[in-house]
């Protein structure tokens, strides 16, 4: 009898449907019963939808909004397309190797100007993260530079001065996640606080960063204790780093914070990087930027001394994807304007991003975008938009680096570990997540062959991010299982 209650149970599982296999799903979730959530599947092949739940409705995407702008990248901009960064002279350099006026370090644009290796390596550690820099250094020492007069001026007017897209939290500003735009990066426009505890309880804790150049000076409350609990605080445009708090007594501690102005730190960088290389420098540092009303200023005029080119589009949409670096994102949107001759701004770029999506087949009420990484609580989506999108680009003639940027489940990026142990199928997507929101949209291989793009987007929910993640990761399976 016992047998045949199981042998009767699981027939009647496999008569459901999918949608009653959902709200079955649904109702052992609690968390997603007080959620807003909405969903979208359909085969890629037949064009058949499998799933719609919401799906005309708007979300908070959370970073699945690097799927509208990566692919954006990989469609308009050409595959060998290189954002230039260079050391211009402010003047030629006299008989000595003496530059008589400032030497500007100009950013194009490369997000590349750090530790990070590239191509995309999973697990892989960074390297120095200021490298670049005394490359950059070597090149001037080559053609001759010996002695600066002036300040080296940190330069990212290629692109409209327009740090923080509309809809970014205040609380976000001072984590590596929420690093302000510009044209000029170095190093993910962040630094790495270390803090480490004193001999004994209610002593001083230690405090250093990485890179440990003196930009900052720190301003530190920590002492040590039982337990770790540390706050850190950065004026807008200050150059100091306040702490306080405890850290145990048992071990230290790491976290990454934002620079505020990355121009002027990346001229800091460089003036360290040319004296390291025995160049003098005997003026300061400044920066040049482009107001939207107000323009630049004159440009540099002199000699280029120095340049470095950023690896392919292809590579640099692949680290987006697959780790999800906001900022990455945001500076390959606004690259794709500059170089396709439109106003370097964020509002340029967002309104060649929704010329985009529609040639993709999105209509334009199914998208209101802020920014281009989903970091803005003011972006939103439908499901829809993004299988949309995902069908669109299967059939590109990017389709290859397009799937091959898409964290693989089980395997690398955000979805490392998740989707573990369901082979044969295999999920390729795209992950997200802010406070309150968890978003999982990208393209399912069934067992038997089929390919399905999919949409699944949480907004409201009260919940741990890992109950949230686990029940769009069923409904996926549920998917796998059809």
């Amino acid at each position: 009898m016992r047998v045949l209650l199981l042998t009767l149970a699981a027939l009647a599982a496999t008569a459901q449907t999918l949608e009653e296999k959902i709200e079955a799903l649904v109702r052992q979730t609690p968390a997603i019963q007080r959620a807003y959530w909405g969903a979208h599947a359909l085969s890629l092949g037949t064009g058949n939808v499998l799933v719609a739940r919401n799906a005309g409705s708007y979300f908070v995407p959370a970073s699945n909004t690097k799927l509208f702008s990566t692919a954006l990248a990989l469609a308009r901009l050409p595959a060998d397309h290189h954002m230039r960064t260079r050391l211009v002279a402010g003047a030629p350099l006299d008989a000595h190797g003496v530059l008589p006026g400032d030497l500007v370090l100009t950013g194009g644009g490369d997000p590349t100007l750090s530790g990070r290796p590239v191509p995309y390596q999973k697990s892989a550690a960074n390297g120095d993260p200021v490298a670049a820099f005394d490359l950059l250094a070597a090149q001037a020492w080559q053609a001759g530079l010996r002695s600066v007069d002036g300040d080296i001026i940190g330069d990212d007017s290629a692109w409209v001065h327009e740090p923080y897209p509309d809809g970014w939290a205040v609380q976000d500003l001072l984590a590596e996640y929420g690093a302000p735009v510009s044209a000029l990066s170095v190093h993910d426009n962040a630094v790495r606080v270390h803090v480490t505890p004193g001999p004994a309880p209610g002593d001083p804790a230690r405090v250093w960063l990485t890179p440990a150049l003196g930009f900052y000076s720190i301003d530190s409350r920590v002492s040590t204790a039982a337990d770790s609990l540390i706050r850190a605080d950065q004026l807008p445009g200050s150059r100091m780093l306040r702490l306080w708090g405890t850290v145990s007594l048992q071990g230290g501690t790491s976290f990454p914070v934002a620079v505020t102005d990355p121009a002027r730190y990346a001229a800091y960088v460089m003036r360290e990087a040319l004296i390291r290389r025995g160049i003098a420098v005997h003026g300061g540092i400044g920066v040049r930027h482009c107001y939207a009303l107000i323009g630049a200023g004159p440009a540099p005029t002199g000699p280029e001394l120095a340049s470095r080119n950023s690896p392919p589009v292809p590579e640099l949409v692949k680290i987006v994807n697959k780790v999800s670096q906001n900022l990455h994102a945001e500076m390959l949107l606004r690259e794709a304007a500059r170089a396709l001759g439109k106003a370097p701004s964020r509002g340029a770029a967002l309104e060649l991003l929704r010329g985009f999506l529609a040639e993709a087949g999105i209509a334009a009420s199914d998208t209101h975008l802020q920014d281009g990484s989903g970091l803005s609580r003011l972006t939103l989506a439908t499901p829809v938009a993004f299988t949309t999108l995902l069908r669109y680009m299967h059939s590109s003639p990017q389709a290859e680096v397009w799937l091959d940027s898409l964290p693989i489940g089980g395997e690398d990026g955000t979805l490392s570990t998740r989707f573990r142990g369901i082979a044969p199928s295999r999920v390729i997507a795209k992950t997200g997540s802010v406070a309150h929101v968890a978003a999982l949209s990208g393209y399912l291989d069934r067992a038997r062959g089929e390919r399905i793009a999919f949409s699944v987007l949480v907004n409201n929910a009260n919940a741990p991010a890992s109950e949230i993640r686990r029940f769009i990761d069923r409904i996926v399976l549920l998917l796998a299982e059809e």
